[in-house]
C-alpha cells in the first residue's frame, strides 16, 4: 500500500512533524492577533519566551513575518503559507479518517474537523468559523434563505466571511428571538453581519427568543410578523451553534426550578430551546420564536457548528436526533465525541457480556 507524504514524514522524522505543528500554531496565533508581542504569544501558548522568540525569528528570516512598533505581523507570504499549511496539519493530525468516522457513526453527510481544541486554543474557534464561512461560500445559492442563531461562533462565522462587492439574491433571517444577551451576540446581529458580508439583504425578528403561547399566538397574528416566521421556517439552510446545557440555562436565564429540572433529568445539551440528555432525548423545552426541531425536517442544509473537548457530550446529544446534515468541529471535539461512542458501545458489549469493541 502506498503512503502518503505525511505518512512517509511522520515514519522518517516524527520530531519534524511536531516541529511543523508547533511553527503552524504559532503562526496561526500570530495571524489572528496581529500585531502580537513575544511576551502575549508566549502567555498564549504556554511556551517559554526563549522558545517563542527563536520561532519567529526562523519564520522572520523566511520572510512569513515582518517585525512592526506593535509587534509581529504575517506577511502576505505568511498567510499563504499558513493556508498551505492547514491541510498538511490535517494530514498530520489524520482527520480526513476522523471525517469519515464520525460522519459513519452519527448518521451525517459531512463533517469538517479542523486541527486542534477551542477550549486550550481559542484561535481554533477562528479556524472553524473560516472553515465553515469557506462551506457557506460553496453551498448557497441564489434564492436561497439563510436562518443562523446567535452566540460566539456565529458570530465569529460572519467575520470569518470575505466582504462581498456585488449583490446576491440570498436573503438571511435569525433563526429564533433574542436572548437578552451582548447585542453583537444576538442572532439578529449575526445575521445582519452575515448579510452584509455576503451582499445579501436580511430581515431581522425584534422578539424575545422565549414566549408564552397564548403571547406568540398573539403576535403572529400580526401580519409583518407573521410572514417574517413563515419566510424563516422556509430556510434552505440553517446555521446553529451547539452549546451545552449549563451554558445555554444560562444565557436564557433560567430559573432556579428550571435549573433543578434540567439536573434531575441530566440535559447535557441544547439546541432551538430544547435540551437533550446524553442519548438525544429531549427532556425539557422553553417557548421559542423562529425555528423549532421539527421544522429543521425540511430544511435541505442543517450546519452544526461547535468545538471544544468540553462540548462533545452536549454535541452528541444535539446530532442524535439526525436533524443535522452537517457538522463542523474541532479536533478536540471530534476525537472526544469518538472517545465517547467508543466508551458507549464497550459498556453495552460488555453488559451482554461480549467483548470490548475497538477503536
Amino acid at each position: 500500500m502506498a503512503l502518503d507524504e505525511a505518512t512517509v514524514l511522520q515514519r522518517i522524522a516524527p520530531e519534524l512533524v511536531a516541529l511543523v505543528d508547533q511553527r503552524y500554531t504559532l503562526l496561526r496565533q500570530i495571524y489572528f492577533h496581529q500585531p502580537v508581542g513575544r511576551r502575549a504569544l508566549s502567555n498564549r501558548l504556554g511556551l517559554p519566551e526563549r522558545t517563542v522568540r527563536n520561532e519567529m525569528e526562523v519564520l522572520k528570516a523566511q520572510g512569513l513575518l515582518t517585525a512592526e512598533p506593535a509587534g509581529m505581523v504575517v506577511t502576505e507570504l505568511g498567510a499563504q503559507v499558513l493556508g498551505e499549511l492547514r491541510d498538511l496539519v490535517r494530514q498530520f493530525h489524520g482527520l480526513a479518517d476522523v471525517e469519515r468516522r464520525l460522519a459513519r457513526l452519527l448518521g451525517l453527510d459531512r463533517v469538517i474537523v479542523v486541527p486542534g481544541d477551542s477550549d486550550r486554543d481559542e484561535t481554533v474557534k477562528k479556524e472553524m468559523a473560516r472553515a465553515t464561512a469557506h462551506y457557506l461560500q460553496e453551498i448557497l445559492q441564489d434564492g436561497d434563505v439563510v436562518a443562523v442563531t446567535g452566540g460566539t461562533t456565529m458570530a465569529e462565522v460572519a467575520r470569518s466571511l470575505p466582504m462581498s462587492t456585488s449583490h446576491r439574491d440570498i436573503t438571511v433571517v435569525p433563526a429564533r428571538g433574542g436572548l437578552g444577551e451582548e447585542v453583537e451576540l444576538e442572532a439578529n446581529t449575526v445575521a445582519a453581519n452575515l448579510a452584509r458580508a455576503l451582499g445579501a439583504t436580511y430581515r431581522l425578528l425584534h422578539l424575545p427568543d422565549e414566549v408564552s403561547e397564548e403571547a406568540l399566538a398573539t403576535l403572529a397574528a400580526d401580519p409583518k410578523i407573521r410572514s417574517l416566521l413563515e419566510l424563516i421556517r422556509m430556510a434552505d439552510v440553517v446555521l446553529h451553534g451547539i452549546g451545552t446545557a449549563e451554558e445555554m440555562a444560562r444565557r436564557r436565564g433560567l430559573r432556579p426550578e428550571q435549573l433543578a429540572v434540567l439536573q434531575e433529568r441530566k440535559a447535557v445539551g441544547e439546541a432551538f430551546g430544547y435540551y437533550f440528555d446524553r442519548t438525544g432525548k429531549i427532556v425539557y423545552s422553553t417557548g421559542t420564536v423562529g425555528l423549532r426541531l421539527e421544522d429543521l425536517e425540511k430544511v435541505p442544509q442543517v450546519i452544526a457548528v461547535g468545538g471544544g473537548s468540553s462540548k462533545a457530550q452536549a454535541a452528541l446529544a444535539v446530532l442524535a436526533p439526525h436533524y443535522q446534515k452537517i457538522c463542523i468541529t474541532d479536533e478536540g471535539c471530534a476525537r472526544a465525541m469518538l472517545d465517547l461512542v467508543r466508551q458507549q458501545r464497550n459498556q453495552e458489549v460488555a453488559a451482554t457480556g461480549g467483548s470490548p469493541a475497538g477503536s
